[in-house]
């Protein structure tokens, strides 16, 4: 064993000091920083697998060269969208409409909650509002309307009477409920909400029709 002074590191380490100052040295935090991630290593893996391709690729036509850079550049978009645009389209989906001009953001299963619970009270005109807004959630949810502010419940009407033509009437009967209870203060009736709830399930179950045939039929 070499002998050195107190504090000074020895010069010529036997083999285990030298491991343990190797594992002392790669421990410390900028050298676990440089790890590479794993799409590190998928676009190592890509980059590898293009220059295989071009060191191979010697005494090849230029037309054959020409088509494995393209495949080369296809292979990078397509990874590059699945890492950075799918997420990003995942959220825009997720992003929520709100309803007419207020701001409303509850899901369909919370609006027909509210609406029963008005209707259980005798509160016949909010009970309609909500049922309502239930529709339109509904629609909008599966892609079959869209709303965007300034949007009114005729317009919804007339826009869902599209890809539903057999509801476009009571559609339209129900819009008209809604302004009458939302802007006209009328009380509404049990009747009334019992035909907007009788809608609003009718829609659920329909299957839309396609645009081409709606537009045909236009």
């Amino acid at each position: 064993m070499v002998l050195t002074p107190r504090g000074e590191i020895p010069l010529d380490p036997d083999a285990p000091e030298a491991q343990r100052w190797v594992v002392e040295e790669l421990s410390k935090p900028e050298y676990t920083n440089a790890e590479p991630t794993a799409f590190d290593l998928a676009v190592q893996a890509i980059r590898d697998w293009i220059v295989g391709l071009f060191q191979g690729a010697t005494g090849m036509p230029g037309p054959v060269l020409a088509l494995l850079g393209v495949l080369a550049v296809v292979v990078l978009l397509v990874v590059a969208l699945l890492v950075f645009g799918l997420p990003r389209l995942r959220r825009r989906r997720r992003a929520v409409a709100p309803l007419f001009d207020d701001h409303d953001l509850r899901d369909r299963a919370t609006l027909r909650r509210a609406a029963e619970a008005a209707a259980a009270s005798g509160d016949w005109a909010l009970a309609i509002e909500e049922r309502f807004r239930a529709i339109v959630r509904g629609l909008v949810d599966r892609d079959l309307v869209r709303v965007h502010p300034g949007t009114t419940a005729h317009g919804f009407a007339d826009a869902a009477a599209g890809p539903l033509p057999a509801h476009a009437d009571a559609l339209r009967e129900a819009s008209a409920d809604f302004d009458a209870v939302r802007y006209l203060g009328r009380p509404g009736s049990r009747e009334r909400y019992d035909a907007v709830v009788r809608l609003d399930l009718a829609v659920e179950a329909a299957a839309p029709v396609p645009a081409e045939v709606a537009g045909a039929g236009a």
